[in-house]
């Protein structure tokens, strides 16, 4: 038996499973019930709208290989979170490496480009700042909980582990984020 959504539409784990097996139809209305979370968790881990679309984008074609091992083990949304932070993580990771070329090509090039045009940035793109700066594990938990409201738990079912371990990672990072935001107070 099928179970449904408030709507009346086909509940996640339902679609989830018929597409695990090839439901083509089942798929197209996961993608597109879900594609403005996905973009909104994209974004909230990049802080840049084209970033996010080429993470939401990954995300897509991932979720069409990916849907095939899914075993409805967790709640289908918590496993469309783990696949959108994993492809943030590949993205940046990614950007890190080009900007390494970039910088090298600028050293030899002797050629910085062109100045970066006048933006004053708020008090919480700095702390964003910082937090995209923190440890792979750090950042998720700061994202998950502060940046998209979820509780300790939900938060470890997303990262695969125990909800101390959350908590433990949040204070590991608030210390951290003592630390760096402090800094950054003097320089200014």
């Amino acid at each position: 038996m099928e179970s449904k959504t408030r709507s009346g539409e086909p509940a996640d784990q339902d679609l989830a499973e018929r597409a695990s097996i090839g439901d083509r139809d089942a798929f197209s209305m996961l993608v597109e019930r879900h594609y403005a979370f996905i973009h909104r968790v994209a974004w909230k881990w990049c802080r840049d709208r084209s970033a996010a679309e080429d993470i939401a984008q990954n995300v897509c074609l991932r979720l069409g290989f990916a849907i095939r091992t899914w075993r409805n083990e967790s709640a289908f949304k918590t496993w469309l979170y783990r696949i959108t932070i994993n492809a943030a993580h590949d993205h940046a990771r990614f950007i890190a490496r080009e900007m390494r070329k970039e910088q090298a090509l600028a050293v030899h090039a002797s050629a910085l480009g062109e100045e970066v045009a006048a933006y004053k940035p708020s008090h919480s793109d700095y702390i964003w700042d910082a937090v995209r700066t923190l440890p792979d594990k750090q950042r998720d938990a700061m994202l998950l909980v502060y940046g998209e409201e979820l509780n300790h738990a939900d938060a470890a079912a997303v990262m695969g582990c125990a909800e101390s371990t959350v908590s433990y990672h949040l204070h590991t990072a608030r210390k951290q984020l003592k630390t760096l935001l402090g800094k950054s107070g003097e320089e200014q």
